[in-house]
């Protein structure tokens, strides 16, 4: 894999409930001069969208971090974020639904954000609170949902991506390996086990360590 197509694999990330528009700002640069993508608040998209020195991609989130938002209100969060410039939604499964057999629930609420929106759908499905039964359930519905891409974590649970995770993960759907990821080594695990995009704070120091 060359420097800048393993640049365009990472999602530079910022979603600290404390993210002020300076911190996105510094994302936004550093994403457009290392050739990353920008994963940013909801609440900044419309400005980033016209900020001169934003990347190619800014991803923001829906129903961030718990998941546990109303069905609707997933959907209008998602249709606002693309009306103010998004490029691709990050989406928070109802865990709780899920865990209790509810897999229609899911599937639907999913179905619902990628019907009402014409980019990108990842399903976030915090694997750190699943069993590996579970994840498949969560995968399975993301697939009956029509969405883009399944991914690891919203990095607010306690446990982020690990290589077993996208190795079942990516039996369904390319995978973003999100949460604890610092590293080239790290992000070169994730992608070797069947990671199509990394999603990490860490963006700059996990390019620059691409080895010359």
């Amino acid at each position: 894999m060359e420097r800048d197509e393993f640049a365009a694999s990472i999602d530079h990330t910022v979603l600290g409930p404390e993210t002020t528009w300076d911190d996105v700002t510094t994302v936004l640069d550093e994403a457009a001069e290392y050739g990353m993508n920008a994963c940013i608040p909801p609440c900044y998209v419309d400005e980033a969208s016209a900020y001169a020195d934003a990347p190619e991609t800014i991803a923001t989130v829906v129903g961030f971090p718990h998941g546990q938002h109303a069905p609707a209100v997933k959907r209008e969060e998602a249709v606002g974020a693309w009306e103010d410039g998004a490029d691709e939604i990050d989406l928070v499964i109802n865990v709780g639904r899920l865990k209790t057999g509810e897999e229609d629930a899911v599937t639907a609420e999913i179905a619902n954000v990628v019907a009402a929106v014409p980019i990108p759908v990842k399903v976030i499905i915090e694997t750190a609170l699943l069993t590996d039964a579970e994840k498949r359930r969560a995968c399975e519905a993301a697939v009956d949902a029509d969405a883009d891409m399944v991914k690891t974590s919203t990095g607010f649970a306690d446990g982020g991506a690990t290589v077993p995770d996208v190795e079942l993960m990516s039996e369904y759907l390319p995978v973003k390996a999100s949460g604890g990821v610092g590293s080239y080594e790290e992000a070169m695990a994730m992608i070797e086990a069947g990671a199509a995009r990394i999603g990490a704070s860490s963006g700059v120091a996990i390019v620059d360590g691409y080895p010359e």
